[in-house]
C-alpha cells in the first residue's frame, strides 16, 4: 500500500525536521482535493483531479492509491463515458493515510 523506500528517501532528502512539514502540507492538499472529487465528477474535471492526486501520492509513497488514480485517469482519457469507482478510491486513500500516519509516528518516536 505504501512504498516505504520512497518515504524513507524523501525523509532523508528533506531532513527529519522538514519531513513533518512536508507530510502536513501533503495531507492538507490531498484531503482538500479528495473533498472535491464528487463535484469534479459532475463538472467533468475528474481526470484533472486524479492526475494531481496521482502525482502527489507518488511523491509521498502512497503507491496503491496512486495506482488507482492513474487507472482512473487513463480510463477517463480513453472514454469520456468511463466511470471511476470513487468509493474504492476514497477507501484506499483512507487506509493508506491511516497506515502511513501510524508508521510515521513509530518512525519519529524511535
Amino acid at each position: 500500500m505504501i512504498d516505504w523506500k520512497r518515504v524513507n528517501a524523501l525523509r532523508e532528502e528533506v531532513g527529519a525536521e522538514d519531513f513533518d512539514e512536508v507530510v502536513e502540507l501533503f495531507l492538507e492538499e490531498v484531503d482538500c482535493e479528495i473533498e472535491t472529487l464528487q463535484t469534479a465528477r459532475s463538472e467533468g474535471h475528474l481526470s484533472e483531479k486524479l492526475h494531481f492526486l496521482k502525482g502527489s501520492a507518488l511523491s509521498l509513497g502512497f503507491r496503491q492509491f496512486s495506482g488507482l488514480c492513474k487507472a482512473g485517469e487513463a480510463a477517463l482519457s480513453g472514454d469520456v463515458g468511463a466511470s471511476v469507482d470513487l468509493a474504492e478510491l476514497l477507501a484506499c486513500y483512507r487506509q493508506s493515510r491511516e497506515e502511513f500516519l501510524s508508521k510515521v509516528a513509530e518512525m519519529t518516536s524511535a
